[in-house]
């Protein structure tokens, strides 16, 4: 089973269609699970070209995947690869740019670019640079890595769709270290004053940064009562539940007269337990040495029971 990707045809312009969960529905069982499927592989292929890079932020990236899925694969994201700059279409911006190893693995699975470019990363002259930059790869909305910026910038995305009279909205995801940035919460206070409901902050709370674990750097918690006060439509979820995960989604793309944001807790590193116990990995990659043993945990368990994936 495929998931399709959501075009300009498909969506009819009418931003309510747009692959609901819906209505006070509950997310397809059988659905969910070929989105699991999905995520595993493509924690599978962000160990990968870390590894082959000998660079890079794994863990970042793992705790971010399912995110992305459900996005991108779960029919939230209004988008068309063919036409990456096509006016309508609604914007994700990764604020937290050195887990750009997932956001890679996401627009090469999405149909971006040829899933062999991701053996580039981090090489010279490959478009798939340490962060992502818009000027060079299709999909990516804003040169983030600076962190704290994103949700500015996004913000500035939702203003210019209020100018335009177009209905997009725009996704900003930031990690738990630039949620220390002054800016950050600069933006937070403009986008509620302004009642920007086009846009949507997803933060990855993994409760870790570069330099160690959150209670030991600026512990911010509790997040999400913070956010309620600054007027933003709150929800904490668990990020790795990707049913969860699609109704939060869906819930705040209904919200009218103010920004929504959703805290989805997470683990770095998820998926591979010497990883997830580490935080250390954040910036540096799986060792060659111990990717057989990461590739292992992230098999498919149904390849072993000798199942077939419909």
């Amino acid at each position: 089973m495929s998931v399709a990707v959501t075009t300009p045809a498909q969506s009819g312009g009418a931003h309510g269609t747009q692959g609901a969960v819906g209505g006070g529905q509950t997310a397809d069982p059988a659905k969910v699970q070929e989105l699991e499927g999905i995520a595993r592989r493509l924690r599978r292929e962000i160990i990968e070209m870390t590894t082959r890079a000998a660079s890079g932020h794994p863990s970042s990236s793992m705790s971010a995947i399912d995110i992305l899925v459900a996005l991108y694969c779960g029919g939230v994201l209004r988008h068309d690869p063919q036409r990456p700059h096509w006016e309508a279409r609604d914007r994700f911006i990764l604020s937290k740019g050195h887990a750009s190893p997932a956001l890679y693995a996401i627009l090469s699975e999405r149909g971006y670019f040829p899933k062999e470019d991701l053996a580039t990363l981090r090489r010279i002259g490959s478009p798939l640079e340490g962060h992502p930059n818009m000027r060079r790869l299709a999909g990516v909305e804003a040169s983030t890595g600076s962190l704290g910026q994103g949700l500015s910038i996004g913000l500035g995305h939702a203003f210019a769709g209020r100018v335009d009279g177009l209905d997009f909205r725009t996704y900003v995801m930031t990690g738990d270290g630039e949620m220390d940035e002054g800016q950050v919460w600069e933006a937070l206070m403009a986008a509620a004053h302004f009642r920007t409901d086009s846009l949507t902050l997803i933060v990855d709370h993994n409760k870790a940064q570069q330099s160690n674990v959150l209670e030991r750097v600026l512990d911010y918690r509790p997040l999400a009562d913070k956010l309620r006060a600054f007027q933003w439509h709150t929800e904490e979820v668990d990020g790795h539940d990707i049913g969860a995960l699609l109704g939060a989604l869906e819930r705040a793309r209904a919200v009218k007269g103010r920004p929504q944001a959703i805290v989805a807790h997470t683990v770095k590193g998820k998926g591979v337990s010497f990883v997830e116990a580490d935080w250390t990995y954040h910036g540096r990659p799986v060792t060659k040495e111990d990717l057989p043993r990461a590739m292992e945990e992230l098999k498919d368990p149904s390849a072993s029971s000798g199942q077939t994936k419909g």
